[in-house]
C-alpha cells in the first residue's frame, strides 16, 4: 500500500466522492478546509467555460485557506461525453491535483495529467476493470464495492479489494457505505489506503441537493436502495421513493433492453434531477451537519477507533 506525497498528511483517509448534480464549490472548499480531498464532476457545470469558472473559485478560495487538502475533478471518459477533450485540456491548464476517470481508463487521459504532476484514480467496479486501468498507469483506484451510490459494483468489498491488492500496490480507495470514522479505519485494515464517501456527504448543509432530496435520505434505510441499470443504462443506485414518484414500474427497473447501453449525457442529467441516488449506508445517517461538524465527528470515531484496536491487539498471544 502506498499514497502520494501530496495525501500523506490528510486529516483523516478520506476523499468525498464527486456526486452528479451534488458537489459544488462549496462542498469541494469545505472538505479541503477540513484536511479531507474535496471534489467534484466537470459536467455538474452546464459547460466548460462554466466548469472553468468553477475552477477558478475553487482555486481562489483554497488560496485563502491554510495548508488546504488537495481537490480533485471527475472526468467521464465516456464517447458519451463530447466535453471530455475541452474539460481535459482545462484541467492541464490549471494543474489540477487529482482527476477521478469514470466509464473509461485511457492511457491518453493518463499521460495527460502526468505530464503536469497530476494524480489520476479510477473507478473499477471488477477485477476486469481494474487490471485495465493498471495497464493505462493509473495512479490509484477506487473500488466501488456493493452497496455503493451512483454507478456502483456488485461485489463484496473483501473480495474486490482482496483481488485488487494480488496486482496492485499503489493507491487504492474503497466506497461503500461509509458513514463513520470507524468504517474509515475498517477500510485501511482490509486493505485500502482511503476511504470515498459520498451518501453522507449529500446530507450537509454545503451539498447543492435539494432539500427534498435530503430529507428522503434521512428517512431511508437500505431496502429504499435499488440498483438498477434503467435510468442511466448501467448499474446505479438509487433511492426506491424517487424511482416511484418517477413512475418506474418494477419491469422498468430490471433494466431489460436498456442494460450495459449508457445514456446519453444530457438524457441522463434530466433523469438525475428528479431520481435521486443514495448507497445502502443511509440507514445510518440522521442529520444534517455542516462539513465541518461532519469531519470533525468522523476524526473523533477515527481516534476511537484506533484506540479500541490497540487494547484488541493487546489481547493477541
Amino acid at each position: 500500500m502506498s499514497l502520494p506525497v501530496s495525501l500523506q498528511h490528510l486529516r483523516l483517509p478520506l476523499v468525498a466522492a464527486p456526486m452528479f448534480l451534488i458537489s459544488n464549490p462549496e462542498l469541494v472548499l469545505a472538505c479541503c478546509a477540513n484536511g479531507v480531498v474535496g471534489s467534484f464532476p466537470a459536467l455538474n457545470q452546464r459547460d466548460s467555460a462554466g466548469f472553468k469558472a468553477w475552477l477558478e473559485e475553487i482555486e481562489a478560495g483554497l488560496a485563502q485557506l491554510d495548508q488546504p487538502a488537495p481537490y480533485a475533478v471527475n472526468l467521464i471518459v465516456h464517447p458519451t461525453n463530447p466535453r471530455l477533450q475541452a474539460d481535459l485540456a482545462l484541467c492541464v491548464e490549471h494543474r489540477v491535483p487529482i482527476v477521478i476517470t469514470s466509464l473509461g481508463a485511457v492511457k491518453e487521459v493518463v499521460d495527460a495529467v502526468h505530464g503536469y504532476g497530476g494524480l489520476v484514480f479510477h473507478d473499477v467496479t471488477t477485477r476486469r476493470h481494474a487490471e485495465k486501468a493498471a495497464e493505462a498507469g493509473v495512479d490509484g483506484l477506487i473500488a466501488v464495492a456493493a452497496g455503493a451510490g451512483g454507478h456502483a459494483g456488485s461485489w463484496s468489498p473483501l473480495a474486490l479489494l482482496a483481488e485488487i491488492r494480488q496486482f496492485f500496490d499503489k493507491t487504492v480507495l474503497l466506497s461503500g457505505c461509509l458513514n463513520h470514522g470507524h468504517e474509515l479505519l475498517a477500510a485501511q485494515i482490509l486493505g485500502a489506503d482511503l476511504g470515498y464517501m459520498g451518501t453522507r456527504l449529500i446530507a450537509t448543509r454545503e451539498s447543492q441537493a435539494q432539500e427534498a432530496y435530503k430529507q428522503m435520505i434521512l428517512g431511508a434505510k437500505a431496502a429504499d436502495v435499488v440498483l438498477t441499470p434503467a435510468v442511466s443504462g448501467i448499474p446505479a443506485s438509487f433511492l426506491r421513493q424517487s424511482l416511484e414518484q418517477a413512475g418506474y414500474d418494477q419491469a422498468a427497473l430490471k433494466g431489460g433492453h436498456e442494460a450495459g447501453k449508457l445514456k446519453p449525457i444530457g438524457d441522463e442529467a434530466k433523469a438525475w434531477k428528479t431520481i435521486w441516488s443514495a448507497g445502502q449506508g443511509v440507514g445510518e445517517i440522521n442529520d444534517l451537519p455542516s462539513v465541518t461538524e461532519l469531519i470533525e465527528r468522523l476524526s473523533g470515531e477515527y481516534r476511537a477507533a484506533l484506540e479500541r484496536t490497540q487494547q484488541l491487539s493487546s489481547n493477541v498471544l
